[in-house]
């Protein structure tokens, strides 16, 4: 977010509040924050109705950037949520590259299509009578940040240079 809105001074994160990994991403996002002297404003939202009060009171709160919590409620309802924060005008971060690819501005996030893999591979591991308990805990190991030019471009935003050097895709 510092490299995406060097001037921001106050970040607004929507987040579900009854997802059992809101806590920890609250608490990661929060530390990162007061670290980079950034105000940062919740918006909580666990229901369309509560999405939809969220994007309202944007205009109330006026953050100088937006970052979108990792829920997988939020995955299924990203196409309104990447119109809702077009509409408000506000440079946004996703946690997936679906989200992008939904005409979201950038994501930075792990793949989800490697974790599925991952979650294949242990399926099959135990199906071929390997117990649960025998197999290690795996983190996710591959991220990727994709950035959508085209949204960009309608936002007036001018992508820095450093994040296009470290993307891994760019989306025209």
């Amino acid at each position: 977010m510092r490299d995406l809105v060097p001037k921001a001074a106050v970040v607004a994160m929507l987040a579900n509040p009854l997802s059992p990994d809101a806590v920890p991403e609250i608490r990661e996002v929060q530390a990162a924050a007061q670290a980079n002297g950034l105000q940062l404003r919740m918006l909580n939202a666990s229901t369309p109705d509560e999405i939809e009060a969220a994007f309202a009171s944007l205009a109330e709160q006026r953050p100088d950037a937006l970052l979108v919590g990792g829920d997988p409620f939020y995955m299924s309802r990203r196409e309104d949520i990447v119109r809702s924060v077009a509409r408000s005008g506000l440079p946004a971060v996703y946690p997936f590259r679906e989200f992008t690819e939904a005409g979201g501005l950038i994501s930075y996030g792990t793949s989800l299509a490697n974790s599925y893999r991952q979650a294949g591979i242990y399926a099959g591991r135990i199906l071929g009578g390997t117990k649960p308990n025998d197999l290690p805990v795996m983190q996710p190991t591959k991220f990727e940040l994709v950035i959508n030019l085209k949204t960009a471009k309608a936002l007036g935003f001018d992508i820095p240079p450093i994040l296009h050097a470290r993307s891994d895709e760019v989306i025209d």
